[in-house]
């Protein structure tokens, strides 16, 4: 079998083309995907491709990430797709990582904030934070006002993030790196719930400028991230989970549809704005949920 590069450059000088013109709705647009090397990232970054969008992969494993891209390549006939190289639970490799797409792309259109870890036992990162908060929430955070210069340039900048159902979750902030009775699910939840504040909170604050932000539930999808569970907790996961090409529905959705443009603040479910629990609506959490957040990040990463 040819290698990668032998079957890009191929696709490449045959200019392939798989999509109609009138498909190409991104074409121009750039979008970056945490996580986008499977499961629901990988399936939105080949629907993106798909309408013609230069597609950004922000990964931790470069062998992962470049079998992606080529299958992205290969699906899609579009070679406009980019790897960049990030551990999501360090602040500095957040932040190099950020630093880097600046100097290759002038403006970012749609940053999908996708990528998420389940893990098993409690663990914390480089920078003294529980590694599921660091990763599925705070390095979202980060990610977002390192690259807000960027989605201005673009005029109509979108940031998506990707949450979850929170249904009897709530936000512990005497335990936020959940020190006591860890648990993966004590864990997993309230940086969904997280995210769905942020993005109510991150919305008032970017009143009057071209960005917007939304978070959403992709749906109970079938991905790798339960392979640090017990087999049990993997195989009941894996009976009642749909196929992550339906989990990228929504993502797409409020990446690519003009009917989307200029909504902010709000948490949609299979393609139409839903209403949050009245803790995911609690203005006074997600105020102090973000004064948090700032105090967590270490001097020289945003200021």
């Amino acid at each position: 079998m040819p290698s990668m590069e032998i079957r890009l450059e191929r696709l490449k000088k045959n200019n392939i083309e798989l999509l109609g013109e009138g498909e190409k709705s991104m074409k121009g647009k750039i979008c970056l995907i945490t996580g986008g090397n499977s499961g629901i990232g990988k399936a939105t970054a080949i629907e993106l491709a798909k309408k013609g969008a230069t597609i950004v992969l922000l990964c931790r494993n470069e062998e992962r990430g470049k079998k992606a891209i080529s299958d992205i390549i290969e699906e899609t006939g579009n070679t406009q797709v980019d790897l960049l190289l990030a551990d999501l639970s360090s602040q500095r490799s957040v932040k190099k990582a950020a630093d880097l797409f600046k100097k290759k792309y002038n403006k970012l259109d749609v940053l999908i904030n996708n990528a998420a870890v389940f893990l098993a036992k409690r663990s914390e990162t480089e920078d003294g934070i529980e590694t599921t908060f660091a990763t599925n929430y705070l390095s979202h955070f980060i990610l977002s006002h390192l690259l807000l210069e960027s989605l201005e340039a673009s005029g109509e900048g979108r940031i998506i993030n990707v949450a979850s159902k929170h249904n009897g979750i709530n936000m512990n902030f005497d335990d936020l790196m959940t020190k006591q009775n860890y648990a993966f699910f004590r864990a997993v939840g309230p940086t969904k719930l997280g995210l769905i504040l942020f993005t109510k909170e991150f919305s008032k604050r970017l009143d009057g400028r071209c960005v917007t932000v939304n978070s959403l539930h992709p749906g109970i999808i079938r991905s790798n991230l339960m392979h640090d569970m017990p087999w049990i907790l993997r195989t009941i996961f894996k009976t009642f989970s749909a196929n992550p090409k339906k989990g990228a529905l929504t993502p797409v959705y409020l990446a690519s549809s003009p009917d989307v443009l200029g909504v902010s603040g709000k948490f949609f479910v299979n393609c139409k704005e839903t209403e949050t629990t009245e803790t995911a609506n609690d203005q006074d959490s997600a105020r102090k949920l973000w004064d948090i957040s700032m105090s967590l990040i270490k001097p020289g990463i945003l200021f």
